[in-house]
């Protein structure tokens, strides 16, 4: 009937997990997606900024190059038109002075010459004001050139036109020293133009530098946090903590991982309690028949049946000794399946700590003297709140190593102290110790250290796991202190009052 449950209850599993890929894979979004899809939002500000930046700088540049073009012109066209009229003058006045009209040749070539300078200066001229002034000029040498026009038959009215080319000169040294002024206001200009962009760039930076700071910060921790939690879940699966589910926060593959990973919790589940049970039937059903078994060694050894001889009651001896111990591993495994089902429930009552470290020494004294070790005990009368059984266990199972691992005529030194609201227990060998690499795993379940025991029996590895948890049931804690010199140093640290007590 059992097995049909299980049966069901595997196919509802894979059901459901069947149902839930098909639901993910509905809308897929993968790891790689989010990835890309944060280097894009974080690198747009950067984008728009480069861009932006880079179309101000290239509107500047285009305006300082037409400022620079048209100044330049304007300059060099100012030149011109000076040269021009001066020329103009000069050929008239000597066209006067002479009465040689044909000397008015060189007037009317400056005469077009001016024209077409004039004409190329209103193309390029940005202002109005410039304008204005060029189709002044332009208009007072038209004016002259009319005049010449009439009086070209006699020489004698020339002289009436070389004051005007004085105004005309005039006239066009005003429009030079206003081109020059024009010149340094677009200067300024550009130059505020520069300022303006330089100080667009510099807040650009300012504000977007944080911000992408920001953006990327907030992506770290958003791409993070799946990750995390896949790591969070397979160190819970990695230390036997299955009791929470798996819930993977992020994208869709991700997502769809973190599901596997709770079916995986699922099934390690269904593990472990299969193995609580089994432990937990066998070390019954090995109890009982180890009970008949221990009580026929122990009626050999005390000679019930008969009188034995020496050898035999060696053999008898060996026999009551072996079962004790293997009694002791059967109730290590039914410790470890009653803490595994949480059935670790404390009848606290006052004990002396005394007492019980010298009952279990003398349950352990045939394996001491077996050895030949020597026990050199401290403790004093201290009184606390505990499960007289529990603790017993404790040290039972902390002195078991001490001497399982102690050489032949060692020593085990046992040592109490109270310490404020604490009580200190000490328990130190002189033996093989534990090796580094087994510091960190000696109170796992099972768990067995590279040191090999001076002794054929070989333990179930549930000793310290079971006294450091039924340590800690009590508020406690077992430590390994590390010492100069051989053998293992473990600390026993218990409350002398119930810390679950009312106040």
């Amino acid at each position: 009937m059992r097995i049909a449950i299980d049966y069901v209850t595997s196919n509802t599993d894979d059901k459901s997990d069947t149902i839930r890929q098909a639901e993910l894979r509905h809308n897929p979004r993968s790891f790689l997606k989010l990835i890309l899809l944060g280097f894009s939002i974080i690198g747009l500000p950067l984008i728009a900024a480069l861009i932006y930046s880079a179309t101000r700088i290239d509107q500047l540049a285009e305006q300082s190059r037409k400022t620079v073009y048209q100044a330049t012109q304007i300059t060099h066209g100012s030149s011109i038109l000076i040269d021009e009229i001066i020329d103009m003058e000069r050929s008239v006045q000597h066209a006067h002075i002479l009465e040689d009209l044909s000397l008015l040749k060189g007037y009317f070539q400056a005469h077009v010459n001016f024209e077409k300078t004039a004409i190329k200066l209103l193309e390029v001229s940005p202002h109005l004001k410039q304008q204005l002034l060029l189709e002044k000029l332009r208009l007072f040498e038209t004016t002259i050139f009319r005049e010449m026009l009439a009086s070209y038959d006699t020489p004698q009215n020339l002289r009436n036109l070389l004051d005007q080319f004085t105004s005309l000169l005039i006239l066009a040294q005003d429009f030079s020293t206003e081109n020059y002024q024009l010149i340094g206001q677009n200067v300024n200009e550009m130059s505020e133009m520069a300022a303006h962009a330089r100080t667009l760039v510099e807040w650009e930076l300012v504000i977007l530098i944080p911000f992408v700071i920001l953006l990327a910060l907030t992506f770290s921790v958003f791409m993070a946090r799946p990750l995390r939690q896949l790591d969070e879940a397979i160190y819970n699966m990695g230390q036997g903590k299955l009791s929470s589910a798996v819930r993977i926060n992020g994208p869709e593959n991700l997502k769809y991982l973190g599901s596997r990973l709770d079916w995986m919790r699922r099934r390690l589940l269904k593990l472990e309690e299969q193995k609580i049970l089994f432990l937990r039937h066998v070390s019954h059903e090995l109890k009982t028949p180890l009970t008949a078994i221990r009580e026929g060694a122990n009626l050999l050894a005390e000679g019930i049946t008969g009188n034995l001889n020496k050898k035999q009651q060696q053999i008898a001896d060996i026999l009551h000794t072996s079962s004790i111990q293997l009694q002791k591993r059967i109730e290590d495994l039914l410790s470890f399946s009653a803490l595994q089902a949480d059935k670790t429930a404390l009848i606290k009552q006052r004990t002396n700590l005394a007492h019980i470290i010298t009952n279990i020494l003398k349950d352990q004294n045939l394996s001491i003297m077996s050895r030949k070790i020597k026990i050199e005990l401290t403790s004093p009368d201290l009184l606390l709140e505990c499960d007289k059984q529990k603790i017993g266990i404790i040290i039972d199972n902390l002195l078991s190593n001490a001497i399982k691992f102690s050489p032949q005529g060692g020593s085990i030194k046992i040592s109490t102290i109270q310490i404020g609201q604490i009580i200190q227990l000490d328990i130190i060998d002189n033996g093989i110790g534990i090796d580094i690499s087994d510091e960190d795993k000696i109170f796992e379940p099972f768990y067995q250290g590279r040191s090999i025991p001076n002794s054929h029996i070989r333990g179930t590895g549930l000793g310290l796991s079971i006294a450091r948890e039924y340590a800690l049931a009590h508020g406690g804690d077992i430590e390994l202190i590390k010492h100069i010199g051989p053998g293992a140093h473990l600390r026993l640290i218990l409350p002398i009052h119930d810390p679950e007590a009312q106040p």
